[in-house]
Formats: structure tokens, sequence, C-alpha cells
């Protein structure tokens, strides 16, 4: 080796050793070369302050399109399900009635009781335009469909004091308005009895009298709805109409106390919290899927795959979502 390459097999050796290399025929300590040399900027407290503030109100832009695509579903798209649901339920129990196999009771010809949400009858105010299938249960999914008979009563029409729950706001709303009778307004309800008529006696909210006790082969049906603030009610208000027609007989009844919580009136129904996490799982699911589709190949092709997949999803989301609230909404 020459000596001329001496030097530089020892700035060599000098340098994978870690030691002070020469720059210029002089030794320049390395850790004073990085302390000489550019350092990254470092966020000011302001501009971190910044980004928390722009996350947050990311967040609560999600919030606040979740809450109302959650109000859109309950609101107006439930009264299209609402709708249909009634179309159907109407032609099922008047199918029903034409074979003679209408319900007269809770339980059917072979003693079982009747499902949720089958239907029961046909209740009719005129002064209201209100005609709608009554399904039986009074649980909050079940009376999405429309209003719901209280399974310890008896149907309409009976001697006793037939109670139907409907919601007032949601999915349809179909007792939205029955504040609006007034004593000796119309209700008839068709079951598979025969058709019955009552007059309304008058209207009551919590601690107000309650209507005197029947008699013997008298009937009472009693409309039960949520009353005070639209999405916060607070109260009850139920309109109390008498039997004006011939009491039908009755068979067997539920024993009192037969009914669940969820069945309660303003009662939410705490067995949907699987069902609520199950689907909010496929939803996220679709959704993760629908934003690897348009990172990988565009938009349009994640719309166009996506959207049928996640809008049926994120609706029944809503729904089984929805089960959790008051069932009088």
């Amino acid at each position: 080796m020459s000596p001329e390459a001496q030097p530089a097999a020892g700035i060599a050796d000098d340098a994978w050793l870690g030691a002070p290399v020469l720059d210029g025929g002089h030794r320049v300590d390395e850790s004073a070369r990085r302390a000489e040399s550019p350092r990254p900027p470092v966020a000011s407290r302001a501009q971190r302050v910044e980004v928390g503030f722009g996350l947050a109100g990311h967040v609560l832009g999600i919030v606040a399109v979740l809450a109302l695509s959650f109000l859109a579903e309950v609101v107006v798209l439930g009264n299209i399900q609402h709708d249909r649901d009634q179309i159907r339920l109407a032609g099922e129990f008047r199918g029903e009635l034409a074979k003679g196999t209408a319900p007269v009771g809770p339980r059917d010809d072979n003693l079982t009781l009747l499902a949720p949400g089958s239907p029961v009858a046909i209740v009719e105010i005129p002064k209201l335009k209100l005609r709608e299938a009554v399904v039986e249960g009074t649980s909050s999914g079940t009376l999405m469909s429309g209003p719901g008979h209280r399974r310890d009563t008896p149907l309409p029409g009976q001697a006793g004091t037939s109670v139907i729950a409907g919601r007032r706001t949601t999915y349809g709303g179909p007792f939205g308005a029955i504040d609006q009778l007034r004593a000796g307004d119309v209700i008839m309800v068709t079951t598979g009895q025969g058709k019955s008529s009552f007059r309304v006696s008058g209207l009551r909210h919590s601690g107000d009298p309650l209507p005197p006790a029947l008699t013997a082969g008298q009937g009472r049906l009693t409309l039960v709805t949520s009353a005070g603030p639209v999405f916060a009610p607070s109260d009850l208000l139920r309109v109390d109409a008498a039997l004006t027609s011939a009491a039908q007989p009755r068979p067997v009844q539920l024993p009192a106390g037969s009914l669940s919580a969820a069945e309660e009136p303003m009662a939410g129904d705490s067995s949907a919290l699987l069902g609520v996490f199950e689907w909010s799982l496929l939803a996220l699911a679709a959704a993760v899927a629908t934003a690897w589709i348009r990172g990988n190949a565009g938009p349009g092709l994640a719309w166009l795959i996506g959207l049928p997949v996640l809008g049926p999803v994120c609706l029944r989301t809503f729904d089984v979502i929805a089960t959790l609230f008051p069932n009088l909404l």
C-alpha cells in the first residue's frame, strides 16, 4: 500500500470506529456536526391545539351526521316502513277474517300464544281519518309496525277494558292526533268476532281520576300514547271509550303480571342490545370495505358496490337501536 493511501485508510478506520474524522485537514467532532445540522421543525403549541380542534370537529361532524341519519330513519323512512307493514298486516288480517281464523284471544286454536306482531284487529277513528291494523304486543319493536294490543287485556269488543298502545311521532306516529278526540267521538274496531263500536268518554293524563269501574257485561277501550315534549315525553295520554255495541264472549285471558318489562308503557327493549352490537359490527365492516374499495378502485366503484350494501345495513342498525328507546315515542 502506498503512503498516500494510508491516510485515507486511516480516515475510513476512524469513521467506522466512531472517532472524529478529518475535514480539510482538521479533525471534526461528529457530535458537533450533528448539532450544526438542521433539525426538523417542532410543532408549536398553537399548531397542536389547532390539530386537536380539527380532530374534535371531525368527530362532532360524524356524530351529527349519524344523529341526523338516525332521526331521518325513525321519522321519515320509519313512516315508509310503517306504511309498508300496514299494507301487509291489513291484507293478512282480511285473509284470516275471510277464512274465519282471525284470533279472538291471546292464544290461537292450538292454545299457543299469538306471536308478537300478529294482526288481531283493525281500528278506525273517522274524526282523525285513521285506519290502522292492530298487532299483538306492545314492545318497542312491535309498535314500529302499528298500534299494539296489550296482551293481558281482552280484545276490543269483549267485556272488560281493552288497551291499545301506539306511537305518537316515530314510525308513522299513528296515535299522534288522539289528543284531538273529544267526548262523543266514535271509534270502531273489527276483530275476529265482528265490528264493535265505542264512544269516547274522556281524555286523561297520569294522576287524573280513573274512569268508573265496569259492571258485568260492559266493555271499554283505552288508547294510550306518550305526552309532553316530542322526543323527551314525560307523561302518558289515555283516551277512554265506552263500548256501545253488544259485548262479545271473552276467552281465558293471560294472568296479570304476565307481560315482560319491555311491554310496559314507555319501556325500551333491552334484549336488543346483542342485536345492536352485531349490526353495528356489520355496519362498521361494510364501511371499512367501502373505504378500501374507494382507495383502490376509486369513488365511483365504491359507491356502486358499497352503497347497496352499506345503506340497508345502516338502516337496519338504526332500527335495532330504535328498539332501545321508549315504545310510545
